[in-house]
């Protein structure tokens, strides 16, 4: 007779392990493992109820929230549970493993059929922010930042390293890197699909078995326990705002870039080089700007969604706490989208001055020029006029012709000068730095 699922899993038959190897040689499901950050479990149970031996088995970890607990499970549940819901969580490459297995593991334990566009939207890297909803779940795509993508990494879509080596990209903007995150809202479940170790789960999953450790260790205490999710909806709100703040973290950075920037360009005493930079600036200023703009349109159409399948008549308390979670998720994204506009007009209006500044110099340089040739213009006629050979001229013979010559030409600049300054054509610098 088949094994049940808890069967298996107490028994290892469908288990794959790795090897655990101490210090900085251990890895997790093939992936370095990063210090401070709760690895995924190096034990993944297949959620199958009857494998079979061709089948390839899909990978997953499956949580049971209910009140005040949260329990990993080391397998899929033998039954619906009518208390709580399930937290269903696995990554881009065990979904693409085997898609088919996945569905059918999905639909097993929350009798819900994900459909083929659906399913391949969940494991597109280069999908955009997005919200789609059927009569049994709600789909959100959301791209966060990849915070642990590195420097080889780049989003589906994007250019390639050839490419990507050319542009000069600060510091700064490289965070703006980013992957995918799906969400399957379900009736009793909710379905997570992302990039292997992702920051924000990995984070708000050990935060949860946390709260489940303090709450079992240290009832009564002093220390405050925050209370645990208590709806799907609930939990991928809380996702979202975690996602979100990341773009949030990057205010600081891109304005100090921006200022440094800022300086540079009006700084009268260096040239200005780095305009490749400055492109590459605006350009992933302006991705972040069609970044928010989707996520922002995407959790609208969600919370239109949730509003309209509830029954407006009921009231309902749990639901006016997902819309205040939801609105306060939207607000900060206008806040990013606000922040990066703000940015590509700061670049663009700094870019302005520093041509205005420019123009302003040339102006000077050309005036001080022409001023230069107005008072040699008469100068030039003189000597010219001394210059002709003619054999009788006035002041030619004479002794103090030369003198005379010279003298009027003194006179001649020194009235040009006067006639200059009084009509501002000369700007006296340290009259106007005292004005």
């Amino acid at each position: 007779m088949p094994q049940t699922g808890a069967e298996l899993a107490a028994s290892g038959k469908n288990r794959i392990c790795m090897p655990d190897l101490p210090g900085e040689n251990r890895t997790t499901l093939g992936k370095p493992f990063q210090a401070g950050i709760p690895p995924r479990p190096v034990c993944r149970f297949a959620a199958t109820l009857h494998p079979t031996p061709k089948q390839l088995l899909p990978y997953m970890d499956i949580f049971h929230i209910s009140g005040s607990s949260i329990t990993q499970l080391p397998g899929p549940p033998e039954a619906r549970s009518s208390d709580g819901f399930l937290w269903i969580d696995a990554t881009h490459e065990e979904v693409s493993a085997d898609t088919q297995a996945w569905r059918d593991a999905i639909e097993r334990m929350t009798q819900v059929h994900i459909y083929d566009l659906h399913l391949t939207d969940a494991i597109n890297l280069s999908h955009p922010s997005y919200f789609d909803s059927t009569q049994e779940y709600a789909m959100v795509v959301f791209r966060k930042l990849a915070l642990d993508a590195g420097n080889e990494v780049r989003q589906a879509g994007e250019e390639s390293d050839a490419d990507s080596q050319k542009r000069k990209i600060p510091p700064a903007l490289t965070k703006l890197m980013t992957r995918p995150v799906t969400f399957m809202l379900m009736e009793g479940a909710l379905v997570t699909v992302h990039a292997s170790q992702s920051r924000t789960i990995e984070a708000l999953r050990a935060r949860l078995l946390e709260q489940r450790v303090r709450g079992n260790g240290n009832a009564g205490g002093n220390g405050h326990v925050s209370r645990l999710p208590s709806s799907p909806a609930e939990l991928m709100l809380r996702l979202l705002n975690a996602m979100v703040d990341q773009y949030l973290a990057l205010r600081q950075p891109l304005s100090g870039q921006i200022d440094r920037w800022q300086r540079a360009l009006l700084n009268p005493r260096s040239r200005f080089n780095d305009w490749m930079a400055l492109l590459d600036a605006r350009i992933e200023l302006r991705k972040l700007d069609q970044l928010s703009e989707g996520q922002r349109d995407a959790l609208q159409e969600l919370r239109d969604y949730l509003v309209d399948t509830q029954d407006a008549n009921a009231p309902n308390r749990s639901m006016d706490l997902l819309l205040v979670r939801i609105n306060d998720v939207m607000e900060h994204i206008t806040r990013v989208l606000t922040h990066a506009q703000r940015m590509e007009a700061t670049i663009e209006s700094a870019v302005q001055i520093h041509f205005s500044a420019m123009a302003h110099r040339t102006s000077e340089i050309m005036r001080t020029l022409t001023v230069i040739t107005a008072l040699f213009m008469p100068l030039t006629l003189i000597t010219g006029i001394f210059g002709m050979n003619f054999a009788e001229m006035p002041l030619l013979k004479d002794a103090s012709g030369f003198w005379i010559t010279i003298g009027s030409m003194a006179v001649m600049v020194a009235g040009l000068l006067f006639f200059f300054r009084r009509n501002r054509y000369l700007e006296d610098k340290a009259a106007d730095e005292h004005r």
